[in-house]
């Protein structure tokens, strides 16, 4: 039995090649279904140019302006596709934000908050159906068939779907908990600001993500990079005539390929949020991940006899007075 050590690397090389070939190679998932249209019409534009050189033989252009506009056009669309992965990095950590805080909101609810079973289990149900409720705001959905098992309360999910924004509702249903175990004395007011500005810091990470859905990349500079991409790809196949007719097609269609598929490339990271985009956040996932960790803590916690050991605090023995 041979055994690869951590620092020997082979153990890496055999799980990169398998992955290196299939994601080379892969159709779907991918912005080439999306861009071979245009590849297709540019590579017959290069055909019919090396076909009326094959017939007038007239002389090509100079490569000079052809590599200086190829490199200009190769800075446009590394500023345009790090701005699109700026908003997808973006919207990735303010999601990673959403799931921090409403594990923190809900053991701080847990911890802080009232004793009664039946609050401690809504106070938690409602915690996992912000992220839900969240996603498919992102998504401009109005769906929520995932709340109903989770709230057990129709009327609540069907008021849920009625109101403006639907974060913003759950994080007012929350903060009715929270005053609910104030006002029983179950709550301390100073554990309250820190249990409420977990919930707070919930709406402004959804804010964060409106943010980005709201504000898209300036039309200005997408308008304007891709008549450059036009301009460079109708003028290449003329820089490149041979007296092989078909070499300007090939070539152009080699060139206009890696060109729209970074510009799509761009499209696709502008809107984190949409399944319809390619490469978009596993909102799906992240929120049932959301759920299942923060009803584990109702498990767990119904699973123990008696009150944790951490939540008892021991009496201090009282003194005994003696006479004399």
């Amino acid at each position: 039995m041979v055994f690869d050590m951590p620092w020997s690397g082979k153990t890496s090389e055999r799980r990169s090649a398998p992955h290196f070939w299939r994601d080379a190679l892969t159709w779907y998932g991918t912005v080439t279904p999306l861009v071979m249209p245009q590849v297709l019409f540019f590579g017959l534009y290069g055909l019919l140019v090396g076909l009326v050189h094959e017939l007038h033989d007239w002389p090509g252009l100079q490569s000079g302006p052809v590599e200086f506009t190829a490199a200009f056009l190769a800075l446009l669309l590394v500023l345009r596709t790090n701005s699109g992965y700026e908003r997808w990095w973006e919207a990735r950590k303010l999601w990673g934000g959403i799931v921090n805080q409403s594990r923190n909101l809900a053991i701080s609810g847990l911890a802080y908050g009232s004793r009664d079973p039946e609050w401690r289990e809504r106070f938690v149900r409602w915690t996992a159906a912000f992220s839900h409720v969240s996603r498919r705001s992102l998504r401009d959905e109005r769906v929520l068939h995932e709340l109903l098992p989770l709230l057990r309360d129709e009327a609540a999910v069907e008021r849920i779907t009625r109101s403006q924004h639907m974060p913003s509702f759950v994080a007012h249903a929350l903060a009715g908990l929270l005053r609910e175990a104030i006002e029983h004395g179950e709550l301390d007011r100073v554990a309250l600001l820190a249990v409420d500005k977990e919930r707070a810091q919930l709406i402004d990470h959804v804010g964060g993500c409106e943010r980005i859905l709201k504000t898209p990349l300036p039309r200005v500079h997408t308008v304007k990079l891709r008549r450059f991409i036009l301009l460079y790809l109708l003028g290449l196949p003329i820089a490149v005539v041979s007296p092989l007719w078909w070499l300007p097609g090939l070539v152009t269609a080699l060139v206009a390929y890696p060109l729209l598929a970074i510009d799509q490339i761009a499209v696709q990271l502008e809107n984190p949020f949409s399944p319809k985009n390619l490469s978009h956040l596993p909102l799906d996932s992240i929120c049932e991940t959301i759920e299942g960790n923060l009803l584990a803590l109702l498990e767990e916690e119904a699973a123990l006899p008696m009150p944790p050991p951490w939540s008892r605090v021991p009496h201090s023995p009282q003194p005994q007075h003696t006479d004399g």
